[in-house]
């Protein structure tokens, strides 16, 4: 598959992902498809920049937890998220973690079908 249209697949998987997500948790808010796409777009250009860098910077933490502070991260990636892109609205940290998770649950289901 080409690599562009591979990454438009990924970015449309992403987005549907997001939308899914924002309808089943109720502490989180996803305005419409339109916002699902912002938010799949800059929640990729903040997991491939910010987060290997938090990693990095709380490994000992992490490997304390056994890697369960990565969850933290990914919260923390959300709510950066809902902060940048105006329509998505997340009630707390909570909820954050939860939309992160379940974000990458439901992103794994869909790209094991697709990909």
């Amino acid at each position: 598959m080409n690599n562009a249209i591979a990454t438009v697949l990924y970015i449309l998987i992403s987005t549907i992902a997001v939308f899914v997500t924002g309808r089943i948790l109720p502490g989180v808010r996803v305005d419409d498809f339109t916002t699902a796409l912002l938010v799949a777009v800059v929640l990729g250009v903040i997991n491939a920049f910010i987060r290997p860098l938090l990693i990095l910077l709380t490994l000992p933490i992490n490997i304390l937890t056994m890697g369960l502070f990565t969850l933290v991260i990914m919260g923390f990636c959300a709510w950066l998220t809902s902060l940048i892109v105006p329509g998505l609205y997340i009630a707390n940290f909570w909820w954050a973690i939860g939309f992160a998770v379940v974000l990458a649950i439901i992103n794994a289901f869909f790209n094991a079908i697709v990909f």
